[in-house]
């Protein structure tokens, strides 16, 4: 009766020994604050996922886990993906993590690209939020060979481009997964950009045709407006001057081109300014330059589409902090209009 009762004891203390290695078992590890990334691949056994999760010290015992799993039926909706999750998190979060498929918000590069910047503004810009080597997003800039964006075919070949696609990257905030990201890949994003929001404007390529100007020439403009004005209610009224001038076989003599070959924009430009050589100096050469000084606005691209009519040929800036304009139809009436602005500014 003796041994009887002490065999019985040995069972106890065995089973409850027992009960108590697995209990422990399925206890969270030692807590930490430092996340921990696991990926469980497709296809992957219940027992391998176990195994990963005791090797990267989430879990106590895999054999244990492995044992719960058979026993409860939770592996069976255990979901690919790579996953995050700090020491100390239970078992039963851990699989509901995975049977949700609540894998680690992929890391994004977000950078915001200012309506009428240039291609070397962009690429400061994005070095700055992404890493991306200025130099590398030149390159890729002005040898893009991208085949699936057609506006890229529309850029004439051999013409004297300081930056091939200059203008075609549309001006926006974006927000790109930064595992391997690449300067082509942000331009070809930037150019599809240009090519969605192209297509917002309705029937835009028949009105092109209407307007008797390659798309091209339409970027151009878009981009001369866009650095000439500010006050949104000007655009069009501006591209019909521009529109104006090159039907009168004028110079555009617009600030904005002779800027953009400058290293450093200008607060006021120098008369030796106006005079160097250049297919985008609009005070020496005729007509439109070779291409976009800048990344224009879907309003300033829809204002080169529609322009307004007038008969205006000239327009100063008025100088009384609104950016407006002062427009007038001839030579005469401008002087009179640029001795108002020097008034203004006097007030």
């Amino acid at each position: 009766m003796k041994k009887l009762a002490i065999a019985v004891l040995v069972l106890i203390l065995v089973a409850g020994g027992a009960v108590f290695y697995v209990w422990n078992g399925l206890q969270p590890v030692q807590s930490s604050e430092t996340p921990i990334e696991f990926t469980v691949e497709s296809g992957m056994s219940t027992s391998s996922i176990a195994d990963l999760l005791e090797e990267k010290g989430l879990i106590k015992n895999a054999l244990i886990l492995k044992g719960y799993l058979k026993v409860t039926n939770e592996g069976n909706r255990l979901m690919a993906g790579t996953y995050e999750a700090v020491p100390g998190t239970s078992i039963q979060e851990l699989l509901t993590k995975m049977n949700n498929g609540d894998v680690k918000p992929e890391e994004m590069v977000r950078f915001t690209i200012p309506e009428g910047y240039t291609v070397l503004q962009m690429a400061e810009t994005i070095a700055r939020e992404s890493g991306i080597d200025e130099k590398d997003f030149l390159k890729a800039v002005d040898q893009y060979k991208g085949s699936d964006v057609p506006i890229v075919d529309e850029i004439p070949k051999g013409a004297e481009l300081r930056h091939r696609l200059e203008g075609y990257l549309f001006p926006a905030t974006y927000d790109l997964p930064k595992k391997d990201l690449t300067a082509e890949r942000i331009v070809e994003t930037m150019l599809k950009e240009t090519e969605k929001r192209l297509d917002e404007i309705p029937d835009w390529q028949s009105q092109l045709k209407a307007r008797g100007v390659s798309l091209h020439e339409l970027m151009t403009i878009a981009s001369l407006v866009e650095r000439e004005v500010v006050a949104d209610k000007e655009r069009a009224l501006v591209a019909g001057v521009i529109y104006n001038r090159l039907e009168e076989n004028m110079r555009l003599e617009i600030d904005a081109t002779v800027q953009y070959l400058l290293d450093k924009p200008k607060e006021r430009l120098l008369y030796s300014d106006l005079e160097v050589e250049s297919p985008y100096n609009t005070y020496r050469q005729k007509g439109l330059p070779p291409g976009p000084i800048s990344s224009p606005s879907l309003a300033s691209i829809q204002a080169a589409l529609n322009p307004e009519k007038s008969d205006y040929l000239f327009y100063v800036t008025k100088k009384d902090g609104t950016q407006e304009h002062l427009f007038a139809k001839t030579y005469k009436e401008h002087l009179k209009n640029i001795e108002i602005s020097k008034k203004m500014a006097q007030q």
